[in-house]
């Protein structure tokens, strides 16, 4: 925002000015301007859908580029995912009422004996940020309790998360459970957490290891675009 004596009056500026302040908002944290904006957007007819796209998801992307180059740290992305969240809070209701399209549906959670959760919410902050539909099933969880929540949220992601060395292997327990299951093709793993690396993640069958969650979501994206191209082929 401007000086003081110099402040923007959001209502006033015409719609391009608006989501420009509004991308600038968001990678500033600033929730209440935030809300304001999208007001301001639905009451001049925007549909929720182009909002989301064009304001928030364009901020956040902006966000997500600069944390992975290391010009952005935790707490301010974390402020940035709040701000996208108080909007996403009033475009939730109207975007299930228009069935606007999604990108996908994750899963994620940290592992059983794990109760470390710093990173996934952070993940799942960035996914919805970027358009995706996440279920957060928290921390400490068992093979069951991943395998019944991609079903019932009918999942094309399960994300992983452990920051223990000693935790870290349970992550091949769930990926055996879904091979024994005849299900593991059906989803997308992506697996995470400071002790991981990709040699790992190769190694207990996961189709990806994302170091952040700005890898994550590249890598979402990704993988979902090609399951889409592979589906129409």
């Amino acid at each position: 925002m401007s000086d003081d004596g110099d402040d923007i009056i959001l209502s006033e500026l015409d719609d391009a000015e608006l989501v420009e302040q509004m991308m600038d908002d968001l990678y500033d944290g600033l929730k209440e301007e935030i809300e304001e904006g999208v007001n301001i957007l639905l009451g001049r007819g925007w549909a929720p859908y182009r909002i989301l796209t064009e304001a928030l998801v364009g901020g956040m992307t902006i966000v997500g580029k600069d944390f992975r180059d290391g010009i952005l740290f935790v707490p301010e992305v974390l402020l940035a995912a709040g701000a996208m969240k108080a909007g996403m809070s009033i475009l939730k209701p109207l975007l299930a009422e228009t069935g606007a399209p999604t990108i996908g549906r994750m899963v994620i959670g940290t592992v059983k004996g794990d109760i470390h959760d710093i990173g996934q919410n952070l993940v799942t902050m960035m996914m919805e940020g970027a358009g995706f539909e996440v279920k957060n099933i928290g921390i400490n969880n068992p093979v069951e309790s991943y395998i019944e929540a991609i079903h019932e949220f009918d999942a094309d992601i399960l994300g992983m998360s452990a920051l223990l060395t000693t935790t870290m292997p349970y992550m091949k327990v769930v990926i055996d459970t879904m091979k024994e299951q005849g299900i593991r093709d059906d989803f997308i793993v992506l697996v995470g957490g400071a002790p991981l690396n990709e040699e790992f993640g190769r190694a207990i069958g996961a189709d990806a290891y994302c170091r952040d969650a700005a890898v994550a979501v590249e890598t979402a994206k990704e993988f979902i675009a090609r399951k889409h191209n592979q589906a129409s082929a």
